[in-house]
């Protein structure tokens, strides 16, 4: 896939990046999240995160189609999603790459994500593309409902 551009979030794409985060999030996540966290992540919730974090959000594209949008949080890779469409492309690892420049460029060396428990495609992914697995952590989520406590899989990369 070579057409694949990045450019900033805008408020006008906040339904397309909901409708890629709602099927992602419970692609990955649904069956080895507790109930408890499943029942909050609703179209709505994913709609209000993405609103709040707009600003540190870009987005990739390739054809005039939304492939994938990454949020940066500090040093933080915060959410890292492709749209099924393009999942098993070289999206992923263009998205990342794009990621890891970015936060780099804003002096971040030493940089971490979050995977969920049982995301095991995901937790191969980011070891393909040279993320350290640092083990189990509990990181508080966020939600409609407040903080939620949740073990998760650390992985820390150096940029430097």
């Amino acid at each position: 896939m070579t057409d694949l551009t990045f450019r900033p979030a805008t408020p006008a794409d906040i339904p397309a990046l909901t409708d890629i985060w709602d099927a992602g999030w419970h692609q990955g996540h649904a069956e080895t999240a507790p109930p408890e966290l499943t029942a909050l992540r609703t179209r709505q919730s994913f709609a209000e995160r993405i609103a709040a974090h707009l600003p540190a959000t870009f987005l990739s594209e390739s054809g005039g189609a939304i492939a994938g949008f990454v949020m940066l949080e500090g040093n933080e890779i915060y959410q890292f999603y492709v749209a099924r469409p393009f999942q098993g492309t070289d999206v992923a690892r263009r998205q990342m790459a794009e990621a890891e420049r970015r936060l780099a460029a804003t002096g971040h060396c030493d940089v971490w994500l979050a995977c969920g428990l049982g995301n095991a495609r995901a937790a191969r992914f980011y070891g393909k593309c040279g993320w350290e697995n640092v083990g189990r952590r509990r990181e508080e989520m966020e939600t409609s409902a407040g903080p939620f406590a949740l073990d998760i899989i650390r992985f820390e990369k150096s940029l430097a």
